[in-house]
């Protein structure tokens, strides 16, 4: 995979918009490239999660344990993103991942993440500023439910 297709795919990211082209280069140059084949799991529920994935090409299902069953979330296809919480912050995989089509994904270690941020500081203030809008949404959509769930 060419350089300059790694970069057209983060740019397609909505976390990575806004990003200059030469952030993209190095975010793209920095990133573990991984060919996985169906059946395999990318990474399970409750372990640590010290990296993001972009989904490249193939299919990735989205499930949660319950006792021997797994609850299927959803699929993850081209240009998403898993894990972004994991870019900055210690976390743990709130989900398992197993490929359901042979896949390519863009593996984002948090460490070099960090580093693009100290190098950028530009960049840690538009993140922050799309956590924050993100998490107002996600408050605002919780708080048009909750009559749903009273008692």
């Amino acid at each position: 995979m060419a350089l300059d297709e790694d970069v057209r795919i983060l740019s397609a990211v909505r976390l990575f918009q806004g990003f200059h082209e030469d952030q993209l280069r190095l975010l793209a140059f920095g990133a573990e490239k991984l060919l996985l084949s169906a059946g395999r799991d990318l990474f399970h529920e409750g372990s640590a999660a010290d990296a993001a994935f972009v989904v490249v090409s193939g299919d990735i299902r989205l499930y949660r344990e319950r006792g021997n069953e797994r609850a299927e979330i959803g699929m993850a296809q081209h240009g998403a993103l898993l894990g972004e919480l994991a870019l900055i912050a210690p976390t743990r995989w709130l989900m398992s991942a197993e490929v359901v089509s042979d896949a390519r994904v863009m593996r984002l270690s948090r460490k070099q993440f960090r580093r693009m941020l100290e190098e950028y500081p530009d960049l840690a203030v538009l993140l922050h500023e799309r956590i924050t809008h993100d998490l107002q949404e996600m408050l605002q959509r919780i708080e048009r439910l909750s009559p749903r769930f009273a008692g």
